[in-house]
């Protein structure tokens, strides 16, 4: 995934932007003012500090992040990232966007969000496996199968999961593969985790061009971040007709407006490491790719790369967030004044969740269904979802972003008031 951050406007944190999101459809919903209370702020907050052993012998002493922001509806569900920037708010933000994403899928968790502070980068594996099973230690007084079950995010992968598992299954004493998800298949993973953040954003743009009329095969397509979501989500689009202009990662962009060979995009990033200087391209900074001609615009990278400065240049038809966050409410305005449907990312980029759910209950039943049946259930919950979230649009008159989020608010609201107040 991309890191550049060319376009964000710093003013404004990532959590009094979810905030804000939260405030514009509460005001909607005429929520209860000691709800709103109550779900505007994050239930527990955990922030460690931990030594980890480098290959030259130092100490070195990194901070982490977990974060559990509702648990009315479930356990607390939600990834893990590792990055230089990361700090708590954003990690607030993420564990609050996580339980409207689970929400308005209808699968019964709670949303959190974890992170440290690190460039994985510039580690070696062994300092990366060490630095996991610590910071895996430190929070394990929040996880659990039953409790908090993390996944992976931003540079992390597979293997780091594997890792957590192994630490908390050693400190328990048993096996534990419920305790993460998007694993390898070997150790509990499920089949179709891996690109199930795309494929969920695939169905939900299919259902909304055929909410529009539109034809996919013929419309044009930009990717920002060409990396676990981006990379697979562009090879959906052209499988489906899609002719992908552009696409980019932390090097930058790189565009052609007769279309890329995403299969040969792919290859050259994996030899290379970067997707600039791919043959036959001009290269563009990824601030300038989001202002490139298209008909679908997929920011799949970080937070606010569509914000006040640049939504008034923003030429897409339609904007599917692949990534959390990355279209800020003063940018939401614009876009909707300008008629650009923005597929919010609590709803587009909920199917790794969904997949992840299915992992879970795979895991706690250790019965396992094939990908065939996964993508089915997969594709059956996201296209509901679409089309109960465009209902609550049609209904209040808003755009798909605030009826996403008030839809899960009402479903979140109503398992705590059922649920009621302890002791």
């Amino acid at each position: 995934m991309t890191t550049e951050r060319t376009s964000v406007i710093p003013s404004e944190s990532a959590f009094s932007i979810a905030q804000r999101q939260f405030d514009i459809a509460a005001s909607q919903l005429h929520l209860d003012p000691n709800l709103r209370d109550l779900l505007r702020q994050c239930q527990r907050e955990l922030v460690v500090h931990f030594p980890v052993k480098m290959d030259d012998g130092t100490i070195k002493v990194f901070e982490g992040f977990r974060v559990q922001h509702n648990t009315a509806r479930g356990p607390a569900k939600g990834g893990i990232r590792y990055h230089p920037a990361v700090t708590l708010d954003e990690v607030q933000a993420l564990a609050m966007w996580m339980t409207w994403k689970c929400a308005v899928v209808g699968i019964p968790y709670g949303g959190a969000k974890g992170g440290v502070v690190c460039d994985p980068k510039r580690m070696s594996q062994r300092e990366l496996e060490n630095l996991t099973r610590r910071y895996t230690t430190a929070i394990s007084v929040l996880i659990g199968p039953d409790k908090d079950i993390p996944a992976p995010d931003v540079n992390t992968d597979a293997q780091v999961m594997a890792w957590i598992m192994d630490t908390y299954s050693m400190n328990v004493s048993h096996s534990v593969p419920a305790v993460v998800t998007g694993k390898p298949v070997s150790i509990g993973g499920s089949e179709g985790r891996q690109e199930a953040t795309s494929r969920g954003c695939m169905y939900v743009i299919q259902e909304a061009a055929k909410h529009l009329g539109w034809s996919l095969s013929g419309l044009t397509a930009v990717v920002q971040g060409f990396g676990n979501v981006g990379a697979p989500l562009a090879r959906f689009l052209q499988e489906s007709g899609v002719r992908v202009v552009a696409v980019s990662d932390s090097s930058g962009g790189i565009y052609n407006p007769r279309g890329l060979d995403i299969a040969r995009v792919t290859r050259f990033k994996a030899e290379t490491g970067v997707v600039t200087g791919f043959p036959g391209t001009e290269r563009v900074t990824n601030a300038e790719l989001l202002e490139l001609p298209c008909d679908i615009l997929a920011p799949c990278a970080l937070e606010n790369q569509i914000n006040r400065s640049n939504a008034e240049r923003i030429k897409a038809r339609m904007v599917a967030e692949g990534a959390n966050g990355p279209v800020t409410p003063d940018a939401d305005e614009v876009l909707h004044r300008r008629g650009i449907m923005v597929l919010p990312d609590i709803l587009a980029n909920a199917g790794g969740v969904t997949v992840s759910y299915f992992e879970w209950v795979q895991d706690l039943q250790s019965f396992f269904w094939d990908e065939a049946e996964i993508n089915l259930k997969l594709e059956k919950i996201m296209k509901k979802a679409f089309r109960a979230v465009l209902e609550m649009s049609q209904t209040h008159e808003v755009d798909l972003r605030t009826a996403a989020q008030m839809l899960a608010i009402s479903r979140v609201a109503e398992a705590t008031r059922i649920r009621g107040i302890f002791p």
